[in-house]
């Protein structure tokens, strides 16, 4: 059976993509090595630094970045252990318990959060428009990602009870508003699942 051909464009984006997953994957080992924290150590730290209880549990943890409990479990023992996490535990449920920063690990989780720091400053350098464009692909691909199944947790606009849509017109209950294409969120504060 032939593989099916690949425009070259296609091609070449599928090549970009690839590379900037490398540089990412390159700047957390830099920053690891920093901190002495693995990168899922440095990754957790900084998803718990900007997300409620309710996301700072092992189970949501695992699901948001595709591993496995045991995974999570045991990083999360090392970021105990080193004081920059406490377990909160849940009053309607002994077993479960959420994560919460130390104020050691609040400090931690702000050094390590500029690890993108090269990323961020090239992308200044786009006008206003062509960010737009990027990140409305780019948000395109993660709801595509999502609804094949390869990326689990999804906290978008499209996803969420307060998004509205009709036609090409996006529209944001909770905010009241109307939303253009580069103004949906890829990860809300704010988002409830649709029922």
């Amino acid at each position: 059976m032939d593989k099916p051909t690949i425009p070259e464009t296609d091609r070449q984006i599928l090549f970009s993509l690839e590379r900037i997953s490398e540089a990412f994957r390159v700047l957390l080992w830099e920053q690891s090595k920093d901190t002495g924290l693995s990168p899922i150590q440095i990754q957790l730290l900084i998803f718990i630094a900007s997300h409620g209880p309710e996301k700072c549990r092992i189970t949501y943890l695992a699901e948001e970045f595709n591993l496995t409990k045991a995974t999570v479990s045991d990083s999360v023992k090392v970021l105990v252990a080193k004081g920059y996490l406490l377990k909160t535990a849940d009053t309607s449920d002994s077993r479960s318990f959420s994560l919460a920063l130390t104020p050691s690990g609040r400090e931690t989780a702000q050094q390590v959060s500029g690890f993108n720091t090269v990323i961020s400053n090239l992308m200044a350098q786009f006008s206003a428009d062509e960010k737009n464009n990027f990140y409305s692909v780019l948000h395109s691909l993660i709801r595509g990602l999502n609804a094949k199944g390869i990326i689990s947790v999804q906290r978008n606009c499209v996803s969420c009870r307060f998004y509205r849509n009709s036609g090409s017109e996006h529209f944001c209950t909770l905010l009241q508003s109307p939303l253009m294409a580069h103004e949906l969120r890829t990860d809300c504060t704010e988002h409830q699942t649709q029922e």
